[in-house]
């Protein structure tokens, strides 16, 4: 049975509208804190998905972070200006631009998850572990569901 109707679909018991917010307001948190670092959530986000191996290519990059590919060119290329990020050739195929971070680029990425840990700890610190855990749980439950099925017209 569907779970909402036009009688309980409001923002405040939106999905879509509680991640957004969520979301807008853990990025002006980080934001805050990063601009000492001279770079934004946005392209430590970029920064630590490299690290984590998640993002070799802009492109597989901007799907990890559901990010536009144009937008994640724009942002590489800023942040290999800062000296944070390296692009070189695949060996393999020329076509395929790799990225990596320089020295410098992996210490910005580990000085700012630093400052993320700290500051999730903080927003979270009158949650008890289990609660942390299942909404990390649910949360990548709804995301592999969001990836797997699409809402066609």
């Amino acid at each position: 049975m569907p779970f909402y109707a036009e009688t309980n679909f409001y923002p405040e018991s939106s999905i879509g509208y509680l991640l957004r917010v969520g979301h807008q307001h853990g990025v002006a948190a980080l934001d805050r804190l990063f601009a000492a670092e001279g770079i934004s959530a946005v392209q430590w986000s970029a920064l630590i998905s490299i690290h984590f191996g998640r993002g070799a290519t802009c492109a597989t990059l901007a799907r990890d972070l559901a990010h536009d590919k144009g937008a994640m060119t724009r942002m590489i290329d800023a942040l290999e200006a800062k000296g944070l990020v390296m692009r070189r050739r695949d060996s393999d195929d020329r076509r395929v631009i790799n990225l990596s971070l320089t020295t410098e680029g992996e210490a910005m990425a580990m000085r700012c998850r630093k400052l993320a840990i700290a500051c999730w700890n903080h927003l979270l610190d009158d949650w008890d572990a289990a609660e942390v855990d299942a909404l990390i749980a649910q949360l990548n439950r709804l995301r592999a569901t969001m990836e797997a099925k699409s809402c066609a017209a």
